[in-house]
């Protein structure tokens, strides 16, 4: 793993958690759809690495299920922690942006979001 990487993770890390704090998402629609379109990874291997992000809230018995299956590579797990980590910082800030927003915009600016994401892994 290259410093580049870290700093990718980190960042991917931040934008999800400033989402999340923003509009209560995750993993599912920030991190799968991110590590899949801007990191070219395969679906199985952004679930899993998503799953690592999120291991200590929600996904442990997931991640074990992925890594006794063999569908996630331990650079993915290392990959996933570095995400974690800045989902611990971006949350706060997305929460702090969010309480700032009027809820219309906040609402109008998670449909955009949605909108865009679910037409670029369409043409994928």
């Amino acid at each position: 793993m290259n410093t580049m990487q870290i700093v990718q993770m980190l960042a991917t890390g931040i934008l999800a958690g400033i989402l999340s704090g923003m509009f209560g998402v995750g993993g599912g629609i920030i991190i799968v759809p991110l590590l899949m379109l801007a990191f070219g990874m395969p679906q199985l291997h952004a679930t899993a690495t998503s799953l690592v992000a999120l291991l200590l809230p929600v996904g442990l018995f997931g991640v074990l299920e992925y890594y006794r299956s063999g569908k996630i590579p331990p650079e993915n797990i290392r990959l996933g922690l570095f995400i974690a980590a800045g989902l611990f910082a971006g949350a706060f800030f997305g929460a702090k942006i969010a309480l700032y927003l009027p809820g219309r915009i906040l609402q109008k600016t998670f449909a955009v979001f949605l909108g865009i994401v679910a037409l670029r892994l369409w043409f994928k």
